[in-house]
């Protein structure tokens, strides 16, 4: 019996592509009919469950494409110790492994692209690197071009970019490229329409030139001073638009956190820090950081260059990157500091909260995001969010698609939109 949870997303993803014939009998590819619900429900378990000729306890014995799709699963969730050990999960059954053959892995991974929709093909990736240790084989160009590349493939390509050799290189950044492109179609719109309209109502003034005044908001903000018996509304408070064009408004620092538990959040930071400095009414710089900080702002015009330029791995030295970003401080009331880290703070813990407590009470607008990924909040430090919290600067995880919300309502200077998993740490956000 496998033990991988995924192995049952992977079938049960699958299983569900099952049609219904015009005699409304159930079909999988390649398995033939399927005449009685119940054993379309053993055929699945059995897939799920593994086991050679149905010693798994469902009694169903597969066919067609069914033993095929088995034999790819088996592969990887009936291993034991180790690649090609032979021994299933539990010292069972045999497993058919992937072992160290390279031809072998090849073939298993055009298996999987066969067999399982990209989403399914993704994780069975990902488990292979994990849970076989085939890491070194993403350093083979011939490798590189069969896996299907995502996000979290490119976080374990930038942690191998250091011992990556030549040949590989060159491939390795098309796959990163690729994956950048996608998330920046998706992502790109949405934040620059988002974010254009949190500058243009920050930068709205209240004593405008009579051509500079914004009529509709201006009466809506009067509506009150409405006076019926002259049918007119009396404009005591004058709304005036702001002329970001001019000159640059805002600042906004991205700090990242490059330890390894942070890949997603490294690759999504980059991609939107892209997005930022590509918007005239802002002024963007991105920070990295380990126990060393690098400065990759002058990178910001190719993400796949940032991403290149980190190192991911290492320790954290947290307040050594919140110096360096406070040094580059020059209007602190205009400026948004966002510091994405587990904040597992290998520096000084008392000087980092410090620096905080510092940039707020110059005017600096503080954000701490504990990930900017899909998959929610990775494990962190609790005492830190908590203290953080304490501060006025509230620490939570937060979605690529959630992300231009929060850099508007920073931008704003209103309540940041934090998860209620996490308002324990950061309250309504009303103080960050």
């Amino acid at each position: 019996m496998t033990t991988a949870t995924t192995a049952t997303t992977a079938t049960t993803a699958t299983t569900a592509t099952t049609a219904t014939t015009p005699n409304g009998t159930v079909g999988a590819p390649g398995a033939g009919p399927v005449t009685d619900p119940a054993a379309e429900r053993l055929r699945r378990w059995r897939l799920v469950l593994g086991g050679e000729g149905g010693g798994d306890g469902t009694g169903c014995a597969l066919g067609g494409t069914d033993v095929a799709m088995d034999r790819t699963l088996e592969a990887l969730y009936g291993s034991g110790p180790g690649p090609g050990s032979g021994q299933g999960a539990g010292g069972g059954r045999p497993a058919a492994g992937l072992g160290g053959s390279a031809p072998q892995i090849a073939r298993w991974l055009g298996d999987i692209r066969t067999y399982f929709p990209t989403s399914v093909v993704q994780v069975m990736q990902r488990d292979a690197i994990d849970r076989l240790g085939l890491s070194a084989l993403l350093l083979e160009p011939e490798m590189l071009e069969a896996v299907e590349a995502d996000v979290h493939l490119v976080g374990t390509l930038l942690s191998l970019n250091k011992v990556m050799p030549e040949t590989t290189k060159e491939t390795a950044r098309a796959v990163v490229r690729k994956v950048v492109e996608d998330l920046e179609k998706r992502l790109t719109n949405r934040t620059r329409a988002t974010l254009a309209g949190a500058l243009d109502r920050s930068a709205r003034i209240s004593r405008p030139r009579h051509r500079d005044i914004d009529w509709d908001r201006t009466i809506r903000a009067n509506l009150k001073n409405y006076l019926p018996e002259y049918g007119t509304v009396v404009p005591e408070r004058l709304i005036g638009y702001g002329r970001a064009a001019q000159s640059v408004k805002k600042e906004v620092i991205l700090c990242i956190d490059q330890s390894g538990s942070m890949a997603a959040s490294v690759v999504y930071a980059s991609v939107f820090g892209a997005v930022l400095a590509s918007m005239r009414s802002l002024d963007t710089r991105l920070v990295v950081f380990d126990t060393a900080v690098v400065d990759l702002t002058d990178q910001l015009s190719d993400p796949v260059d940032v991403l290149f330029g980190t190192q991911l791995g290492g320790g954290t030295d947290i307040n050594r990157a919140l110096a360096y970003c406070q040094s580059r401080i020059t209007r602190p009331a205009e400026t948004v500091v966002v510091l994405i880290s587990d904040l597992y703070e290998g520096g000084i813990r008392n000087e980092m909260l410090k620096r905080v407590a510092a940039m707020k009470a110059a005017g600096v607008r503080f954000v701490t995001l504990l990930a900017l990924s899909d998959e929610g909040a990775p494990a962190y430090d609790r005492d830190h969010a908590a203290a953080l919290a304490a501060l006025g600067a509230p620490a939570f995880a937060c979605t690529p698609d959630l992300f231009p919300e929060v850099m508007a309502a920073a931008l704003e200077k209103r309540p940041l939109p934090v998860p209620e998993s996490f308002a324990p740490h950061g309250g309504s956000g009303a103080a960050g």
